[in-house]
């Protein structure tokens, strides 16, 4: 069966089974085929401390099982650094030290929200033009740890992950971005079971980080 199919299958029972969520954005850097990445950063935007705290480590946990090193942001970002604006410079100093310490991806997670979905999704379209580095999303954005009445007027939430590459050499860019509804924000721990499910999905649908040649190998090597 078509690999496609299969993934749009997938994706299709997830839905059906778990009405909470809804896939609304998959966008990839045309030029980029493949990505590799050994060493990740895991940041998860929101000033709830114990929801970031779950998704980061659950997101952590698939990594490891992955065999790929991996980082919570919960355990890089000090209070100091979330609760506070940081300008573009300061987080160009951030992604020169994560360059010394061998990571080469940063995964951004963060929830935006809306009344509206067609509002909410013309706003996704316009940042897909002009949030090509992690410098700019996470400016945009970075209210979110400190604003304690952010989520309040939403009733539908809008979760986004995006993948930048900050690898020696080469453009600090988007290599991808992907956005999920979640219609049922009260249940936070079954929604991000879901979202991370269809996060991993993608990605290795993909070849982004994880592979599914590369994993069916290992699968292969183990079963001898």
């Amino acid at each position: 069966m078509n690999k496609k199919i299969v993934l749009i299958a997938l994706i299709s029972s997830l839905f059906y089974n778990c009405s909470s969520t809804q896939l609304v954005s998959n966008w990839k850097d045309p030029n980029t085929v493949l990505f590799h990445a050994y060493k990740v950063l895991i940041v998860g935007m929101t000033e709830n401390k114990d929801v970031r705290v779950d998704f980061e480590t659950k997101l952590q946990e698939e990594f490891d099982k992955r065999k790929i090193e991996s980082m919570r942001s919960i355990d890089l970002f000090d209070v100091k650094f979330t609760s506070t604006k940081q300008s573009e410079k300061q987080l160009s100093e951030v992604e020169d030290q994560l360059l010394e310490k061998d990571f080469d991806a940063i995964l951004f997670t963060k929830v935006i929200g809306s009344e509206d979905k067609k509002t909410l999704r013309t706003k996704i379209s316009r940042a897909e033009n002009y949030l090509n580095s992690f410098n700019d999303d996470y400016i945009s954005h970075q209210d979110i740890y400190y604003k304690d009445d952010y989520y309040e007027t939403f009733s539908i939430f809008h979760v986004e992950t995006a993948l930048y590459c900050i690898c020696e050499g080469k453009e600090r860019q988007t290599i991808w971005r992907a956005g999920i509804d979640i219609t049922d924000p009260k249940n936070f721990n079954k929604s991000i079971d879901e979202y991370i499910k269809l996060v991993l999905l993608a990605m290795e649908d993909q070849n982004l980080i994880f592979h599914e040649k590369e994993e069916s190998s290992i699968n292969k090597n183990k079963s001898i």
